[in-house]
């Protein structure tokens, strides 16, 4: 019985696959073994590849996202004109028989030269470059905050309990103490007496913490990791001036996004872990054309810097709607059906560091006492399915909130009025002023005001 079989339609004509790896690069051209190479990883083998492909006609190029190997492959590829589609690993593995780096690239080939594989989503060049400066950044803090509890432990090893009688041993109150007992202070009123004024424990208090047992290799590793500490901060701020000229770059290039001013908001707290000296209140309002993010309750510098560096303005504009930008976030349900039934409807794994941060705003949503729309839907979420379930629905939501704002220009508005804290502060220092001015009955006379 003669075999039949079902043809495909070729969408991509001149299509190449590249099996990408650490040491060389398999390329396809097509199906016969003549029709494959092998190059190298330098610069000069990577532009022998791109060359090859021009002599065979090829116009576009798949490739694996395999670590960080692909980059500097895809930048040649770019310049030299191709287009090339950077897919996920996990779209190319059901390849039958022995995996050898040969029917890899011929299967990518394939797969591409039919027109079954997707490109991934990738910012643009300034975005990448801010990207990079803000990861690097984030991991500089990650040490430093390594480095804080290696000096809580050794601190706890002396017996100087600063743990026990500051909030944040890093913060003013906790780095002048350890400072000072780096440089060899041991009398405890004298290190009390460093205490700041935002200290909720008094002088006496901290003296009966700071009574050392003065064990000199303890004092010298605690000493070590004070300079790893000033040494990690240091190169925070610098990194902080590289986002700060690139935010100048990105925006100050864009008559569009620099002629947006908008008036500092006293009242959101700025975070020690913010980047010094860079008004990201200003900087968000114009990065993307008007639209402020920050009136979003929950919504900190860290969670905007986030959506800046890791999407853009221009990032965001390449989803088709809201539901593509929160199902490439993984905060969408991926609904598994058969036979008319729902099977799963998990959530994807996989995290990104915009999908941590809208997942700490979700969670900073929850924790607020005021009733919020957002607030109320946290709620609701978090007593039927629990807290975490709770986090990511939230989060979906401020993804689409965001996406609509981005996209459709809206301005965000809070039917429920929502105030924050020094807001509140001062309606009921007002409120607190009339109910005493009444009280006693004063006049406008013997308030001064005629004098005015």
């Amino acid at each position: 019985m003669e075999q039949e079989s079902i043809p495909m339609e070729v969408v991509n004509a001149h299509a190449a696959g590249v099996d990408v790896g650490s040491r060389s690069h398999w390329v396809a051209v097509g199906q016969q073994p003549e029709e494959v190479r092998e190059f190298g990883v330098y610069n000069q083998d990577l532009f022998a590849m791109a060359q090859w492909l021009g002599e065979k006609k090829v116009k576009t190029v798949a490739m694996e996202s395999t670590g960080t190997y692909w980059q500097n492959l895809y930048a040649v590829l770019i310049a030299k004109g191709f287009q090339v589609v950077l897919c996920n690993g996990k779209f190319t593995k059901n390849i039958k028989g022995k995996k050898t780096d040969v029917k890899d690239c011929q299967w990518i080939q394939k797969l591409h030269t039919l027109g079954l594989l997707n490109s991934s989503f990738l910012p643009d060049e300034a975005t990448e470059q801010l990207r990079t400066y803000c990861r690097h950044r984030s991991n500089l803090l990650h040490q430093a905050a390594s480095t804080s509890k290696k000096m809580q432990k050794y601190l706890r090893l002396l017996n100087l309990r600063l743990d026990v009688v500051v909030n944040d041993i890093c913060g003013l109150t906790g780095l002048s103490i350890i400072r000072a007992i780096c440089q060899g202070e041991s009398n405890p009123q004298k290190l009390a007496s460093l205490r700041h004024g935002n200290c909720r424990k008094s002088e006496h208090e901290l003296a009966l913490a700071l009574q050392s047992n003065g064990r000199a290799d303890y004092l010298f590793a605690l000493q070590q990791e004070l300079e790893t500490y000033d040494y990690l901060q240091e190169k925070v701020l610098q990194c902080d001036v590289k986002i700060g000229e690139q935010l100048e770059k990105i925006i100050g290039n864009d008559p569009n996004k620099n002629q947006h001013q908008l008036p500092p908001k006293i009242y959101k707290r700025i975070n020690k872990n913010s980047p010094k000296d860079i008004d990201l209140n200003l900087k968000s309002y114009q990065m993307f054309e008007g639209v402020d993010l920050l009136a979003i309750e929950g919504m900190s510098y860290s969670t905007v810097l986030s959506l800046m560096s890791e999407v853009g303005l221009a990032g965001i504009r390449k989803f088709g709607n809201a539901k593509q930008f929160a199902s490439w976030l993984r905060l969408a349900p991926n609904n598994k059906v058969s036979g008319g039934k729902v099977l799963s409807s998990k959530v994807p794994k996989g995290s990104n560091r915009l999908k941590i941060a809208l997942r700490n705003a979700a969670n900073a949503i929850g924790n607020l006492k005021d009733s919020t729309p957002l607030r109320d839907f946290f709620q609701r979420i978090s007593f039927r399915k629990g807290r975490v379930s709770a986090i990511s629905a939230t989060a979906r939501k401020l993804a689409v909130i965001i996406w609509n704002l981005l996209i459709k220009g809206a301005t965000y508005i809070n039917p429920a009025g929502y105030l924050f804290l020094d807001q509140k502060r001062k309606l009921g220092m007002v409120k607190r002023i009339r109910k005493q001015i009444d009280k006693f009955g004063l006049t406008n006379e013997e308030l001064g005001f005629n004098s005015l």
